[in-house]
């Protein structure tokens, strides 16, 4: 009997020594800047997973904004999409979705391994293809105002609430060379996703844009023109410098940690650009100021909005496995286990510290600096939210927003031209599909 448990356990380690030492190589696309804090901690879990792994090779080009996506509209179109890959939930990465580039995690990973994650990361209906073709590592707010209370304090403010609220500031803040409000847009896609998202939301709403794409309504219509036109007051009433258009979106948390603007407008992940590196053990904000001298706040009320609080907010990005492996290979599962390691509690934890998103795996527990752990409590008392552009529209036409919205920061085009040239492009975009 004893020799039996043997024999069956000597080829049950046989069957898994002669599996794990299968040689694999994954090429893997992953979205990593350099000069972004959690850098180091980033470098660190790829190490882990080769060290931890010697059987699988990671082969990993890396890019960073939007040199990423269109070298990953180049591999899809040309049939050589990496075996795993870094995926936006919309629009801006369509054509995976569209043309389901990627296999469906719902079936790869599991019911059992999804449940220790939340509904919205596993709602197919929260992807552009209607299908799991990458799992969200978070739910984003795009729309964040970061705001210096202190600076505002010892200028004789309280944070803002109106739009009357910023207007008053400009003189006096002006006058000291101080922006009431930053928000680079040298990148084009900060201005759109980061504000113009939630003030579309606000006056528009949702059903507007639904509308759009049933072909029942026009950009052309009133509460977008209205929403453009927001944008364009808030750089003729001075509350935003023209020349924050040529700010790239890297340069602009420093000037505003440096005291050069009171409120800064970004995402939700920016948070991880002012707490601690922990390679170098700098922060742009330390911790004690974090706590007390910033706060997130929601973008203030608007005149002539409809939604009032809503905020742009989507699914977050995630890893995708690409639909080109065969069914069951070597290369599949160590694709999964690949998979399955950036999203363990080990690696999560990890990314939560360092400030990148909060987590949509349940129980996930982190040490974070202040501004991290005003993230939670900002979703908390912002609960209503509204679509991103990029979100639910295609490139071909978000980006004709995106360097119209430049336009009028610039003061080059009014809010009817552009919406004129967007209506324009999602007609060409509408009759190309046909």
């Amino acid at each position: 009997m004893k020799r039996t448990i043997m024999a069956t356990i000597m080829i049950a380690v046989a069957v898994a020594g002669g599996f794990a030492q299968e040689k694999v190589t994954l090429n893997v696309m992953n979205y990593q800047q350099a000069d972004q804090s959690g850098y180091a901690e980033d470098v660190a879990i790829w190490e882990k997973f080769q060290k931890d792994n010697p059987a699988i090779t990671l082969n990993i080009e890396i890019l960073f904004n939007d040199p990423y996506h269109q070298k990953l509209q180049a591999y899809a179109a040309a049939g050589t999409l990496p075996d795993v890959f870094y995926v936006w939930p919309g629009a801006r990465s369509a054509v995976i979705h569209e043309k389901k580039l990627a296999k469906d995690l719902n079936q790869l990973l599991g019911a059992s391994y999804l449940k220790d994650f939340s509904a919205a990361a596993t709602n197919p209906a929260n992807q552009l293809g209607r299908y799991m073709a990458m799992l969200p590592q978070s739910y984003t707010y795009t729309s964040v105002m970061y705001v210096n209370t202190k600076l505002l304090a010892d200028n004789g403010f309280k944070p803002p609430k109106t739009y009357a609220d910023l207007k008053k500031m400009v003189p006096k803040l002006k006058a000291k060379g101080i922006a009431v409000a930053m928000l680079p847009n040298k990148d084009a896609w900060p201005m759109q996703s980061c504000l113009f998202s939630t003030v579309v939301g606000r006056m528009a709403g949702d059903a507007f844009i639904d509308s759009i794409l049933a072909g029942k309504a026009k950009f052309t219509d009133k509460p977008f023109v209205a929403s453009l036109q927001v944008i364009a007051d808030l750089y003729k009433d001075g509350i935003f410098s023209r020349e924050d258009v040529q700010v790239g979106y890297g340069e602009a948390a420093g000037m505003f940690a440096s005291g050069k603007a009171a409120i800064y407008i970004d995402g939700d992940w920016r948070v991880g650009a002012y707490i601690t590196d922990k390679a170098s053990g700098k922060a742009l904000i330390a911790p004690a100021a974090q706590d007390k001298d910033f706060a997130l706040m929601p973008f203030v009320s608007i005149p002539g909005e409809k939604n009032p609080g809503v905020l742009s907010a989507v699914a977050g990005t995630g890893w995708a496995v690409s639909g080109s492996l065969a069914t069951g290979s070597a290369k599949e599962k160590a694709a999964v286990k690949l998979i399955q390691y950036l999203y363990s509690p080990e690696v999560q934890a990890i990314r939560f510290g360092t400030g990148a998103f909060v987590p949509t795996r349940k129980g996930v527990k982190a040490a974070v600096e202040p501004l991290v752990a005003k993230v939670p409590l900002f979703y908390a008392e912002n609960a209503k939210t509204s679509y991103v552009v990029d979100g639910v529209l295609d490139p071909a036409v978000y980006n004709v927003i995106n360097d119209g919205l430049i336009a009028i920061g610039l003061g080059t085009k009014t809010p009817a031209v552009v919406a004129a040239e967007t209506q324009k492009a999602f007609e060409s975009w509408t009759a190309s599909r046909k």
